[in-house]
């Protein structure tokens, strides 16, 4: 696959709609062509210890971040015609239709691909697991930044572009 975006969020607590962060990586031709970036403020606006933990988001961060449907109108261009690809799309995919159905937008249907899945079939048991930085590293990709939106769109889309 030599066009697509890549796409990760960070949610606020266990509800799917509590995306409180997103990044995005457009790949063309084969080569990062363009980043997003934005923090969003979550629906439940609460957030819970554990998610704290993983990203470090909190509250503070995102009480004036705008909100999700602000936040889209600005990917929109970005993404128009391109495959969506997300390490683990489970969670990215059910994300991203939870955001549109709590704002009553209308889902355009986006074409997902997953990372994780691909590195299971690509890799095997060759790897100890199939987690994103464990994936990125073994394409040559070092995550610094993990659990960043943007940090783990960037890796997801090295990774895709390797073995998808």
């Amino acid at each position: 696959m030599k066009d697509f975006a890549a796409i990760d969020f960070e949610t606020a607590n266990k509800e799917r709609t509590s995306v409180c962060s997103v990044g995005v990586v457009i790949v063309k031709d084969g080569e990062i062509a363009d980043s997003f970036y934005s923090l969003i403020q979550p629906e439940p606006n609460y957030y819970n210890y554990w998610c704290m933990q993983v990203h470090g988001i909190t509250r503070e961060d995102t009480d004036n971040a705008l909100l999700f449907p602000e936040v889209w109108k600005q990917i929109v261009p970005l993404i128009e015609g391109l495959p969506l690809v997300a390490h683990n799309k489970s969670f990215d995919e059910s994300c991203l239709k939870a955001v549109f159905r709590c704002y009553r937008m209308d889902y355009p249907d986006y074409e997902f691909h997953c990372t994780y899945q691909a590195s299971r079939r690509v890799f095997g048991n060759r790897l100890p697991n199939h987690q994103l930085h464990t994936v990125a590293s073994t394409c040559g990709y070092q995550l610094k930044n993990h659990h960043h939106a943007l940090a783990d769109a960037e890796a997801c889309a090295w990774i895709a572009r390797e073995i998808l």
